[in-house]
């Protein structure tokens, strides 16, 4: 679930958008200043996912120790992130998909592949139908879900390293100049874009109530699966801006392919994008049954109507909660721009990653004595680097970007105050 989730959109998505836009070729510095920030968060993570292994990820951590605004706080952002990553990576598997068919000169309409503004789009159908698959997929049960992400997952690492060796004979090192196309502040611009790429591990954590020995397999999970991505993720980016230069990325969905296609191996280009297709479709799979998780857990506490807590009789999954995932996610799929998306992902992402950073510290001091079958290591040295490292991508990121977040913020408080703490189980008050 780590690599499937992590490896997918970062590689065969945000590449494209990241080079052309802000690192240029230096992505890969981008890619390695975001990864260590995920990192020293994901060891503060690991803590409390050896802790509390339970349905809810960053919600329930912060809940059990900052308490229950702060925990309706984390949990409105991670609503926003996951709905926002679902959107976005099926907006990818729609550039993808688009990309087969042209191979085999079938040519999609534009109307049905955009979202209004975009090449005359009116609509991206496949976002919407590729959602609509995992969304049914899902409320068939974790174990399903599980069983079809482990094979898309090894035909996705198959092709990354596919496309690796096929690349390196095509790079050219006059691409990699100028290096730095927009400086050091494009780099860091660069890396709060596509810290999206790396926060599939947060999905990992939503499914403490569901594997086995979670205090041993979640900690196990979540720095493995990170080191590994780090790792590929700053090879296809070297690849990837050694073949074609970064400024004919600016208009793509599926950079990987593109560039195939730009060398002109055709058979390459094929296979690549089926790979594509399928580790993207494992991004989906897990960040959309993450996202349910967290409605699961809210709906438990209280703070969501008591509908999204219930399990299907047949199926033992929130099928509601489920529903209203994958409709919302379709919705903002079909209707709005890529680039507009990813920037939202990660304002809420890098909140909540610092929320759960402050929690490691505050809750060593409450509670020392609490058994941590992992533990963060060099507290609070470590929490502290996350904390500084997420806010300083924060403030790297678009004005526009905050605008909207600050928006997102005041509602979710306006719908707490209205109805979360007068139903919540933690007042008493709730039915």
């Amino acid at each position: 679930m780590g690599i499937g989730a992590i490896i997918g959109a970062g590689i065969f998505v945000v590449t494209g958008i990241a080079s052309a836009n802000y690192s240029g070729p230096a992505l890969v510095l981008s890619f390695l200043i975001s990864g260590v920030a995920c990192l020293f968060t994901a060891l503060c993570y690991s803590e409390f996912a050896s802790m509390v292994p339970v349905a809810g990820s960053a919600y329930t951590y912060g809940y059990v120790t900052l308490g229950e605004i702060w925990a309706w706080i984390i949990g409105w952002d991670l609503i926003l992130e996951y709905l926002v990553i679902v959107a976005a990576v099926a907006v990818g598997w729609s550039g993808y998909i688009v990309s087969i068919f042209t191979s085999f000169g079938l040519i999609l309409p534009s109307t049905l592949i955009n979202p209004p503004g975009v090449e005359g789009g009116i609509i991206n159908l496949p976002a919407v139908i590729i959602i609509t698959f995992i969304t049914w997929l899902i409320i068939r049960g974790a174990r399903e879900s599980s069983n079809f992400n482990a094979v898309i997952v090894i035909i996705k690492l198959a092709v990354i390293l596919l496309f690796i060796t096929i690349g390196l004979n095509y790079i050219n090192p006059a691409n990699y100049h100028p290096f730095m196309p927009y400086g050091w502040s494009g780099v860091f611009k660069g890396a709060a874009i596509i810290f999206f790429a790396y926060i599939g591990f947060d999905a990992l954590t939503t499914a403490a109530e569901e594997v086995k020995t979670p205090q041993r397999t979640i900690p196990l999970a979540v720095i493995g699966s990170l080191f590994v991505s780090l790792i590929l993720y700053i090879a296809v980016a070297a690849v990837l801006n050694g073949m074609l230069p970064y400024t004919e990325f600016k208009s793509t969905a599926a950079p990987v392919a593109f560039a195939i296609q730009k060398v002109g191996i055709r058979w390459a280009d094929i296979i690549i994008s089926v790979g594509a297709l399928c580790g993207i479709t494992s991004v989906l799979l897990v960040n959309l049954f993450g996202q349910t998780r967290i409605f699961f857990a809210m709906s438990r506490d209280g703070l969501f109507p008591k509908t999204f807590s219930k399990l299907h009789k047949n199926y033992k999954t929130p099928v509601n909660g489920i529903l209203l995932v994958g409709v919302i996610a379709s919705v903002i799929a079909a209707f709005i721009p890529l680039t507009s998306i990813v920037e939202l992902v990660n304002i809420g992402t890098l909140a909540a990653f610092i929320i759960v950073s402050t929690a490691v510290v505050v809750l060593r001091r409450q509670h020392p004595e609490i058994k941590r079958p992992f533990k963060c290591p060099l507290v609070p040295f470590v929490p502290a680097v996350a904390v500084i490292f997420c806010f300083f991508l924060i403030t790297q990121l678009p004005t526009v970007t905050h605008l909207r977040f600050i928006v997102w913020l005041v509602i979710g408080l306006i719908v707490y105050y209205f109805y979360g703490r007068h139903r919540s189980l933690l007042t008493g008050e709730s039915t």
